[in-house]
């Protein structure tokens, strides 16, 4: 028989395996800063860091402030009707009953496939958006088991918390881009020993803020696939009904829709929020948004 897993420790292990990863790319950042600090002036650096933080900042937060406005446009999706999907919101306010979070606000977004996002900075601005296929296709425990997942992301506050990732990978990412236009405009001067010391210095430079923002951006992937683990185990505690949502993966695993069926494809930055990934991507392991949906399967049925 095989070993069962318990769904609180599943959240707590995930959850702080998040947090470990972000401080990853929190120490990317940091090393970078080192690194360029060690072959420009620290008072540059120190100009460049500002306007790193500040640019990512405005940018990141104007899309945190407005992430289910944006979600939605960007799918087009429409208010969910109390008649047409009672099933969906009789499903909606029984979790949002056990899990005692705001009922959030139901919409549908025109597709054949089976899959639903959660969106909105805090439960009280919460969102959360079903494909019609996957209205049509789940019954009522898959259709609870997969509003209970997009409802613990909100629980989770994954919003929030990938948002931070966002600014730390943004951060990243902009320093690393100032600091190699930066060499556009630099010496390497002194003797012949410091200039050869200077420019093992630069070559380093060049070579992490090339593979910094690449390595931060493969840990925001890990991030993602954790999340959605601990969604996974957050739903169950709130239907007490593993087969549920395994259920509702089992149909998204076996389904196969044509290119011309789809309305229409999914912009990249949205994928991660989707239960499963919408451009169903050829992806494995470290490049992956989504964790391996057997794997989320046989977690789920050792509940």
């Amino acid at each position: 028989m095989a070993e069962r897993i318990s769904f609180e420790e599943e959240i707590q292990k995930n959850k702080i395996k998040s947090f470990l990863l972000i401080a990853i790319v929190f120490v990317f950042f940091i090393i970078l800063g080192y690194v360029i600090s060690m072959v420009l002036d620290p008072g540059y650096f120190f100009i460049i860091m500002i306007f790193a933080v500040i640019f990512s900042l405005i940018y990141v937060l104007a899309g945190y402030y407005n992430s289910d406005k944006i979600a939605l446009a960007s799918v087009r999706a429409k208010p969910a009707s109390r008649t047409e999907h009672r099933m969906f919101y009789h499903a909606a306010e029984g979790i949002s009953i056990a899990s005692g979070l705001p009922m959030p606000r139901l919409y549908v977004m025109e597709s054949e496939e089976i899959n639903a996002f959660a969106s909105g900075r805090n439960p009280e601005n919460a969102i959360i958006c079903f494909t019609t296929g996957a209205l049509k296709k789940l019954d009522k425990q898959e259709l609870e088991g997969v509003v209970a997942h997009e409802m613990s992301h909100i629980a989770n506050y994954d919003i929030r918390f990938m948002t931070l990732t966002a600014v730390l990978i943004g951060m990243v990412s902009i320093i690393a881009q100032m600091f190699l236009r930066s060499l556009w405009y630099s010496n390497v001067g002194g003797g012949k020993d410091s200039g050869r010391a200077q420019i093992i210095l630069i070559l380093i430079g060049i070579i992490f803020a090339i593979l910094a923002p690449i390595a931060a951006q493969l840990v925001s992937f890990a991030i993602s696939r954790k999340r959605e683990y601990a969604a996974d185990a957050s739903g169950v505690k709130f239907t007490r009904y593993p087969e549920g949502l395994a259920n509702a993966l089992k149909k998204i695993s076996n389904e196969h829709i044509s290119e011309k069926d789809r309305k229409h494809i999914v912009a990249k930055a949205m994928a991660p929020l989707f239960i499963s990934d919408p451009l169903k991507r050829k992806l494995r392991g470290l490049f992956s948004t989504h964790p391996d949906i057997n794997d989320r399967i046989r977690k789920l049925e050792a509940m």
